[in-house]
């Protein structure tokens, strides 16, 4: 079963140049009510986290226009977001060790099947529901 803070869905963002793959993957997220937001190049993704919009995980495509995967990756952790977790997915040779190099946490080959984008979800609930208490423990009474 599905929990998070209530009111909070896992923030999910999407960052394909590809339509049907983010259909495929928006579709498997909604399954695990995330709130999903999408860019088409790691260039947008970028300019996301520049405006101050904040995810709890990345699902990041390696070859896209304007910047690839990896360049927006090892971008992100410099614009201060540390916490999100970062996927990175790719059909392509050589790509797990390319988002890896750069500070992904996991790496997806596609097709991505569902039993497991579901795993990588309830580690990210689980982390924000463990936060979220952390936060309660700790706030004045």
């Amino acid at each position: 079963m599905t929990s998070y803070v209530e009111g909070s869905p896992v923030k999910a963002l999407i960052v394909e140049d590809s339509a049907v793959e983010t259909m495929i993957l928006s579709a498997i997220l909604r399954k695990f009510h995330c709130e999903i937001t999408t860019a088409k190049n790691g260039k947008e993704a970028v300019e996301m986290f520049l405006e101050g919009k904040k995810f709890d995980i990345i699902f990041c495509d390696k070859d896209m226009p304007v910047m690839s995967g990896p360049e927006a990756i090892e971008k992100i952790p410099v614009l201060g977001e540390i916490h999100v977790k970062i996927v990175g997915v790719s059909v392509g040779e050589n790509a797990q060790e390319a988002f890896m190099r750069v500070g992904a946490d996991e790496f997806l080959p596609k097709p991505m099947e569902l039993d497991v984008v579901g795993a990588i979800i309830q580690e990210v609930i689980k982390k924000k529901n463990n936060d979220h208490c952390l936060s309660l423990a700790k706030s004045p009474r």
